[in-house]
């Protein structure tokens, strides 16, 4: 079973940022199990983030790239299946493994069907849940691998080699350009708003207003659409932000 670690035992150890593995988003509102888990996760390579609540946990989401994150269901506030089915609707693919004490089927039924990817319950094996981890983290690269080269229209999108053809014609476009791309077609014909694209692709804080994302949305329907002014691809979703329509 897992040693519970305190908080004040954790914070007297070593600083240990800048690893290789992972980053790890730890939602769970008891300080024993929080920083037992982020003691052994950063042991094995991981970066580990810790939200008491389900709020904190969505102010962590906004302003920091998550591999995963580990859920507590039983959360002050909101709970932790508000917290999932929130960043669900708001189209947040990251992988979420729930740890909770709730272990009847009626509840890991509802977990699955709010989206959760993994369902392991209190108390539990620290070996087994870092293997669970490495399992959900394994089948989230190879299915960001297998997209490598992205099709619509006449256009192909090659995100390993940076490259963008029409028509077989190479573009020539910017690096920013490119990321803005890469962020709407990863998202696969849903929205992004003007803020998400702000942080994901010139890191911008939150509250950060300019037309930036406008400007260049603009150069890259010049490059890519064949009638500019009325896009086929990258459509504008009133008040709210771009999407790519991948026909």
């Amino acid at each position: 079973m897992i040693e519970a670690t305190s908080k004040q035992k954790w914070d007297e150890q070593p600083d240990l940022k800048e690893r290789d593995g992972a980053s790890i988003l730890v939602v769970e509102d008891h300080d024993d199990i929080a920083y037992g888990l982020k003691n052994n996760l950063e042991f094995d390579g991981h970066n580990v983030e810790i939200a008491g609540n389900g709020l904190q946990g969505l102010e962590t989401l906004s302003r920091l790239n998550i591999d995963i994150i580990i859920l507590d269901l039983m959360l002050p506030g909101m709970n932790g299946y508000t917290f999932l089915e929130t960043i669900r609707e708001r189209d947040n693919k990251v992988p979420v493994l729930i740890l909770s004490a709730k272990g009847e089927e009626i509840d890991k039924v509802r977990g699955f069907r709010l989206g959760a990817d993994d369902y392991v319950t209190k108390p539990f094996g620290t070996m087994e849940l870092i293997a669970r981890i490495e399992a959900i983290l394994r089948r989230s690269k190879e299915k960001e691998e297998v997209r490598k080269i992205w099709s619509f229209g006449n256009i192909e999108v090659n995100i390993e080699k940076r490259t963008v053809q029409k028509a077989g014609q190479q573009l020539r476009l910017t690096p920013l350009e490119f990321e803005l791309l890469h962020a709407l077609l990863h998202r696969e014909g849903t929205v992004a708003s003007r803020k998400e694209l702000l942080k994901e692709v010139w890191d911008y804080p939150d509250e950060v207003t300019t037309r930036t994302v406008d400007t260049h949305i603009a150069e890259l329907r010049n490059k890519l659409e064949d009638t500019p002014s009325a896009p086929d691809y990258i459509l504008t979703v009133p008040k709210i932000g771009y999407k790519i329509e991948i026909l």
